[in-house]
């Protein structure tokens, strides 16, 4: 066999070229300060068949491009933030309505002056107007997915993708006659059903997957997958393009699979690695140079392309800036996202031209359009993503300069897994990273076998962080009192959250959890969040929020209020906060001004009784329940808080969490944050039955 043809055929070679080029793109784009993005695509007009023709765009390139197509857009529905979409929902729907008629004018208008057909016009106008979310994985590695101008951005590519792909589609059954009312019936009727089956089935499908099934390993991924493709198929039956289908996908398991998670990382890692590169490849194996130098007036056409598409993006981004009174860094954001041209666009040329409504110019002006609005969107986001990110970082929370560190006591290695994900959405996008601690009791001198086991259960949690590409760092600890480990550890590394599990056994009246518990909340300040998960976390749809009265008076409730907020955040889940006894208005205030933005509902409750006997009978099986609690003797502290454990523990949710805030020296009163002010001049709060 000659390894040496040309172009090459031998699949281990080609696969090899590949890797090569994935490997030395992006070194070299990083040197010359260009996104490695552009580095593929380059790689791909001068390796492929109309450049050096060293590989061929053969059915094996576009099958893993077409994957990578398909992850880019799941991914984009995985991260996006669905409380942030829902509240800008309208600026979305005014974006994408923009970003698509405004290019759609431009093209149309350039394909009628060029005296094109009427529906080759409109479809010139059309595939104009659809973007490809070809930047969006360098606005996900900075950490502004999340970002309101991301997010309008990201809402607003369903509508031009999907209005681009509809006008491709009735195009193609008016070229050939079949444009009747039928066909639009039949539309219609197919994209509805199609939407409402996505969004009941798979959410259904997601829910018992990982409650029954789940081992966050090779399977989780494989259902992913499935869900994925099975779904993009589908929308080929409906009528709709794949992207659609996949986009769809990435929204309906999206608050089932965390952020900061093993299956995560692995759908990040696997596309990022694999797919998404090939992707990039095979658009620039479609450039021709050679035709764009033999034509001069392709070049013409190619400019009037480039200029109307960047102008119509960058004009939809800018109107939309001015009415919802972002940023000039957002804006150029916002148009850095939508101005790369691939997907919708790429299968609106191809159709064209198959139907004769496109000449061989024509191709060649989007493909250089493509090329470059390819270029200019990852390099645009990659600059102003970058500032809107060190801006974020220049407005911390706490002005303390502590790092936010995590400890991860373990003494069960059935709750490793449950522990660790709850820890990691606490951590969200901190460089920190979580502390597991196993305490090995000494006994009569013999403590090598013990040390052991604990060694065992670190080496099973170090397994299941690695997969999550979250870093740790391993304690031990010797010592014939466990809650004293505990607290040496916590001392030595400088921790500030404790993430501890509870087994539900009741131990005496006289105490809330048993021993350990009890002496480490007695002899710590820090923030523990005493944890009894039964199921999995991304299962859950709402965290019910108990706060006592008098808790907004702790010093601790702010890190408290943010903790909680990040964690609903982080899993996706709606805000239920239940008040006891106290006037509601200045806990909305303080939790609307916390970030980040959550579906919050507030409720006013009347006493502990009324708790107990009505609001937790409401309570629903994967709810997660939060008390903000307080330690013994404290302000907001309560008897009916120590029975609270107990009686959890008996009712209907399989989860739930007692967070105790930190205790501080300083205590903040409403209006007087951040005050000294002694304990006895606290306000007297009556304790209710």
């Amino acid at each position: 066999m000659n390894i040496l043809e040309n172009p090459i055929s031998n699949p281990v070679l080609i696969f090899a070229i590949a890797m090569v080029v994935f490997l030395l793109a992006p070194i070299i784009m990083a040197r010359i300060k260009v996104p490695g993005l552009i580095g593929l695509i380059f790689a791909g007009v001068i390796i492929g068949p109309k450049g050096l023709g060293i590989l061929d765009r053969d059915p094996t390139i576009i099958l893993l491009g077409t994957v990578g197509l398909l992850y880019i857009i799941f991914i984009a529905g995985l991260e996006i933030d669905l409380e942030g979409f829902k509240k800008y929902r309208q600026r979305s729907i005014v974006f994408g309505s923009l970003s698509f008629t405004i290019p759609f004018i431009f093209g149309t208008s350039l394909g009628l002056l060029l005296q094109y057909s009427v529906p080759a016009a409109i479809l010139l106008g059309s595939l104009l107007g659809s973007h490809t979310l070809l930047a969006y994985p360098i606005a996900s590695r900075l950490g502004i997915s999340k970002n309101k101008s991301v997010t309008t951005t990201v809402g607003g590519t369903i509508m031009t993708d999907t209005s681009a792909l509809l006008i491709l589609a009735i195009i193609a059954a008016s070229m050939e006659g079949e444009l009747n009312l039928a066909f639009w019936f039949t539309m219609i009727l197919s994209l509805v059903l199609y939407v409402g089956i996505v969004f009941l089935i798979i959410p259904t499908l997601a829910r018992y997957f990982f409650r029954s099934m789940s081992s966050e390993g090779t399977l989780d991924y494989i259902f992913v997958m499935a869900v994925l493709f099975v779904t993009a198929f589908f929308a080929t039956v409906a009528g709709l393009e794949p992207i659609i289908g996949a986009f769809l996908a990435g929204l309906a398991l999206n608050r089932f699979i965390l952020e900061h998670s093993p299956l995560m990382n692995r759908i990040k890692f696997v596309g990022n690695a694999i797919f998404i590169p090939f992707f990039l490849l095979s658009v620039g194996m479609l450039m021709d140079i050679r035709v764009l130098l033999s034509e001069p007036s392709a070049w013409i056409l190619a400019a009037a392309i480039v200029l109307f598409v960047q102008l119509g993006k960058f004009l939809a981004a800018w109107v939309s800036g001015k009415l919802y009174k972002y940023s000039k860094d957002e804006v150029r954001l916002m148009f850095g996202l939508s101005v790369p041209q691939a997907a919708a666009t790429l299968a609106a040329t191809l159709v064209g031209f198959d139907l004769g409504l496109f000449d061989q110019a024509t191709v060649n002006g989007v493909i250089v359009m493509i090329l470059v609005t390819c270029m200019v969107g990852p390099y645009t986001v990659e600059k102003y993503g970058r500032r809107l990110a060190l801006l974020e970082e220049q407005q911390p929370y706490e002005p303390s300069s502590a790092p936010d560190r995590i400890l991860v006591p373990l003494a069960n290695p059935n709750s490793v897994e449950n522990l660790l994900n709850l820890s990691f959405s606490l951590r969200g996008n901190s460089t920190e990273p979580i502390y597991p601690l196993t305490v090995a009791r000494e006994q009569n001198g013999r403590s090598a076998e013990k040390v052991a086991e604990a060694e065992k259960m670190l080496g099973k949690a170090l397994t299941y962080a690695s997969g999550a590409n979250i870093p740790v760092h391993l304690l031990t600890r010797v010592d014939p009192n466990v809650s004293s480990g505990i607290i040496r550890a916590i001392e030595e590394t400088r921790i500030t959250k404790i993430v501890i599990g509870w087994n539900g056994k009741l131990s005496t009246p006289q105490k809330i959890f048993g021993g350990v518990l009890d002496q480490l909340l007695n002899l710590t300040n820090e923030m523990v969040l005493v944890s009894m998960l039964g199921h999995p976390l991304n299962t859950t749809k709402r965290i019910v929020l108990i706060l006592p009265s008098g808790v907004d008076h702790k010093s601790g409730y702010y890190e408290g209020v943010k903790t909680i907020k990040e964690m609903a955040n982080n899993i996706g889940a709606k805000l239920s906060v239940l008040i006891i006894k106290d006037d509601s208005k200045y806990y909305k205030k303080s939790f609307e001004q916390m970030k980040p933005d959550v579906s919050m509902k507030f409720a006013n409750v009347k006493t502990w009784n009324e708790l107990i006997d009505n609001y937790l009978l409401m309570l629903k099986k994967d709810d997660l329940v939060v008390v903000l609690s307080a330690r013994r003797g404290t302000i907001a502290w309560h008897p009916k808080l120590e029975e609270i454990p107990r009686i959890l523990a008996k009712s209907i949710p399989e989860s739930f969490i007692i967070l105790f805030p930190p205790e501080r020296d300083k205590v903040d009163l409403r209006g007087s944050r951040g005050t000294d002010v002694p304990r006895t001049l606290l306000p007297r709060r009556e304790f209710d039955d």
